[in-house]
């Protein structure tokens, strides 16, 4: 007897263990809970718009104090926000921040789910929001994600008007109630029928009401749950598990401090029937919930009664002997979770250690490669390993496990047949709001099924399991001891631009240099295997079947390939164009008469979360720009992380990188402006210090530009020399007009004239945290707005003291110079030429 599960539903079992990491091993109190988990047959999914979103302590004390299967349904990956520890945007931040909401729900117990929509940036309207979306295109993945998880009841975060302070925010409201409906009209979204989904009616969906700052949505007339309570299983108050969770998501600085004791939460019910007493109020959470379960549930209880954390082994009799009633019932929803869970609880009874490495990171798509197998039997039990399937290759092992004896197993295991290391819902080209993914079994995971598993076939006391384990690289660091990272499957022939930001003006000429990316020892043969660079170098010289590398051809522009003999590619271009262009150039490959787009593998790396890779096709953006710059030299003071200093070094700038160390006197001597980078005010407390030395820099000619700060109401000291205040208040929408308030300001004028056409083809929004409550020595250059609302005149204030200029800035250069925004480089040459401009 075996568990065999379809694939779709494992994506719903396993939401929050497909992770880059080795589980770490159960506890006696882990297992305690997971058995009193086992006898509670009741579901609650939590819907919001964001990573963070989430109430982490309520998810908490639902999955670890009341034992129901709880799930978070985000329905962005966060994509569009800032970033507090690095210089990712757009689908590298939701990268992270995927990673980060697999890490929360590691600590808090709750599954993890998302939709294919795109975190698009700070949305003001509902209406808006669901147009980016597609409002009926991510209505399908909630009612998929319902239809498949269960849920008894529905928790939404925010309120669906402008008290959720944020489109997204309400926008996923409105469409959590849709899909509340829909998910149990066999009418709707019926396609998904064909995957083994069925209707699904949940019981109520509640609106959690909260208190946040200024807006209080509570009443004391509203269902209240008490959810402060301490857990001595965990040895922490539901408060304290919370704040872990919330402090996974360190990319938005969102790390808290625990809190104890008493706490309530507030709920309004906003459809289905009454709750006056608790959530899930009139729903059976018991095994009598389900035919023939009722005896199940009297040999959870003895199991409980009778379990000896000491020896979590004495369990494994009255574990199989219920997994075997479990497996005797009649096909359905409860029977599949308690199957896994027990299947789960079996092996962590067992103390069986399994694992699966490969000796390095990264291997090539159809490579054969070595895995080192594993086993270790902790319990004084007689276990037998059958056998070991990777990748459908069936390894006969028939070994007996004598207790505290380590076994291993090295294989060879081909890996031709699976797919590179992609991320799902990146194989394909985005809509404007959304991803795509055609594979209607993928939308709602939170990750990639493993690129490879080990399926090991034991069996004790009587029965088979089958156990799985993902294949990981596994490797010691000097410092931090053994450490497990996980296995990407790469493409044979991988190259990367440099640079990737070209930035031509005046006709001149520039060189692209297209490099080899290896990630492996070996390269790829698409026809014939795995090949090694020598053969590939001979080939290349002898002409005979070697692959031709080149580049696309960009419009108005002159290329020529100047390649040496190497490894490498190189070429030069020169822009013929007397307008402005934003475009870019691919990466090519023509081998055997067919010609393919080569990609490049982007790492992301930080200690908090795994290792991530991802694929992205090679390239170079590539401005040509009517642009004139003054002055040379940059001092730049990094802040949470951003790619301007890149793009400056692309327009002809000599860029500096500042530290504390180097803001003094003479450090600054021969800088021509200061720039600091967005939220630099935020995260480096030894900024303020510098005051009185950025002061004086400025009063002796210099110039300081400093970005987007956030929050700091109407307290700036020692940031301007100037009072001003900094706001919530932006401007959404990217197209939005732009008012010259001051047509004659020389930041209009030198050495680029600036007009409305310099903010053409913004991208995401033209700018956030604008300054307020202005002093009148300042001058605000520019005024925006979003649709129906007022004037904002704070996206760009300077003020002349002494010889020099200081400048705030909320427009967010930060992501339209990376984007190649012809006008963003010509606007912000003007902001550096500030203090070069006078007599011009």
């Amino acid at each position: 007897m075996k568990i065999l599960l379809t694939s779709f539903f494992c994506l719903f079992l396993l939401a929050k263990y497909s992770t880059a990491q080795i589980p770490e091993p159960e506890n006696a109190s882990d297992i305690l809970l997971r058995m009193k988990k086992l006898n509670v047959l009741r579901s609650v999914l939590y819907i919001a718009a964001h990573p963070d979103d989430e109430n982490t302590r309520l998810l908490a004390w639902l999955s670890k104090d009341k034992f129901y299967r709880t799930g978070y349904l985000s329905l962005t990956r966060g994509d569009g926000g800032q970033n507090l520890i690095g210089d990712e945007q757009g689908i590298e931040l939701g990268l992270i921040r995927t990673q980060e909401l697999m890490a929360a729900r590691r600590v808090d117990g709750a599954d993890q789910f998302f939709s294919r929509a795109y975190d698009f940036g700070f949305s003001k309207t509902t209406a808006e929001a669901l147009k980016i979306w597609n409002e009926q295109k991510i209505l399908s993945d909630v009612v998929w994600i319902i239809r498949n998880f269960q849920p008894d009841i529905i928790i939404t975060r925010f309120p669906e008007d402008k008290r959720a302070g944020h489109g997204q925010h309400s926008a996923s409201s409105v469409l959590a109630r849709m899909a509340y409906t829909a998910a149990a009209d066999p009418k709707q979204f019926s396609e998904q029928f064909r995957y083994g989904a069925l209707p699904w009616q949940a019981k109520r969906i509640f609106w959690n009401n909260y208190n946040f700052g200024n807006v209080n949505t509570t009443r004391e007339d509203q269902l209240k749950i008490e959810v402060g309570g301490y857990n001595p299983l965990v040895g922490k108050s539901y408060g304290e598990i919370a704040a872990d969770s919330r402090s996974q998501h360190r990319s938005q600085g969102f790390g808290v401090a625990h809190s104890r004791g008493n706490f309530l939460e507030y709920f309004s019910l906003t459809e289905g029937e009454r709750a006056d007493s608790s959530l899930l109020q009139n729903i059976n959470c018991n095994w009598s919930r389900v035919p023939n379960g009722a005896p199940i549930g009297e040999m959870i209880d003895r199991l409980i009664k009778n379990y000896d954390p000491a020896a979590p082994g004495q369990s494994l009799q009255s574990l199989v002997e219920i997994y075997q009633h479990i497996n005797a019932l009649a096909p359905g929803y409860w029977r599949k979770v308690k199957l896994q869970e027990t299947l789960e609880l079996i092996h962590a009874c067992s103390g069986l250690w399994l694992e699966a490495t490969v000796p390095q990171a990264y291997a090539l798509r159809n490579q054969t490669i070595p895995v080192t197998l594993r086993v270790v039997n902790r319990v004084p039990l007689e276990m037998t390993i059958h056998s070991v399937i990777l990748n459908g290759q069936d390894t006969s092992w028939n070994l007996t496990l004598q207790p505290g004896v380590n076994y291993s197993l090295v294989r060879q295991i081909s890996l031709r047949g699976l797919p590179i290391s992609q991320p799902y819902w990146l194989n394909e080209s985005m809509s404007p709001g959304s991803y795509n993914v055609q594979d209607q079994t993928l939308i709602g995971r939170p990750l990639n099924p493993p690129v490879l598993d080990a399926v090991f076939e034991v069996r004790l006391l009587g029965e088979s399991f089958r156990f799985t384990q993902s294949v990981f690289y596994r490797f010691t660091d000097a410092v931090k001891g053994e450490l497990f990272e996980p296995l990407t499957i790469v493409p044979g022939h991988m190259t990367y631009c440099d640079p990737d930001l070209l930035v031509f003006t005046n006709g001149k000429e520039k060189e692209l240099m297209v490099k080899k990316q290896l990630k492996t020892l070996q390269d790829e043969d698409e026809e014939n295997g795995v090949i090694h660079p020598a053969v590939l170098s001979a080939e290349k010289k002898s002409g005979v079947n070697a692959p031709s590398i080149a580049i696309t051809p960009i419009p108005g522009f002159q290329t020529k390939d100047i390649s040496h003999p190497g490894d490498n590619n190189e070429f030069l271009l020169k822009s013929n164009l007397t307008k402005n262009q934003n475009t870019a150039t691919w990466i090519i490959r023509t081998k055997n008469g067919t010609t393919d787009t080569l990609l490049q593998c982007r790492t992301i790396s930080y200690e908090h979360i795994p290792r991530i890779d991802y694929f992205k096709q090679a390239k170079s953006t590539v401005v040509s720009v009517n642009l004139k710059t003054a002055g040379k030299r940059i001092g730049y003071i990094e802040g949470a992380g951003d790619k301007v200093p890149d793009a400056l070094s692309a327009m002809g700038y000599t860029v500096i990188k500042l530290n504390e160390d180097m803001v003094t006197s003479s450090g600054l001597q021969n800088i021509d402006a200061v720039i600091t980078g967005v939220r630099a005010y935020d995260v480096h407390d030894w900024l303020r210090g510098k005051y009185g030395m950025l002061m004086d820099y400025i009063k002796n000619g210099g110039n300081l530009i400093v970005q987007y700060n956030r929050n700091l109401g109407n307290d700036t000291t020692g940031i301007g020399p100037y009072p001003f205040g900094i706001s919530n208040a932006r401007v959404t929408e990217e197209d939005a007009p732009v008012q010259f308030l001051l047509p004659s300001h020389p930041v209009l004028h030198f050495p680029n004239e600036i007009s409305d056409k310099d903010f053409e083809e913004w991208i995401q929004e033209r700018g956030i945290y604008f300054a307020q409550h202005i002093d009148p020595r300042y001058q605000a250059v520019f005024s925006m707005h979003d649709s129906g609302e007022a004037q904002q005149n704070g996206s760009l204030i300077i003020g002349h003291y002494g010889k020099g200029y200081f400048s705030y800035t909320g427009l967010v250069f930060f992501r339209e110079l990376p984007a190649g925004i012809p006008g963003a480089y010509r606007l912000f040459a003007n902001l550096i030429a500030l203090n070069q401009s006078k007599g011009k």
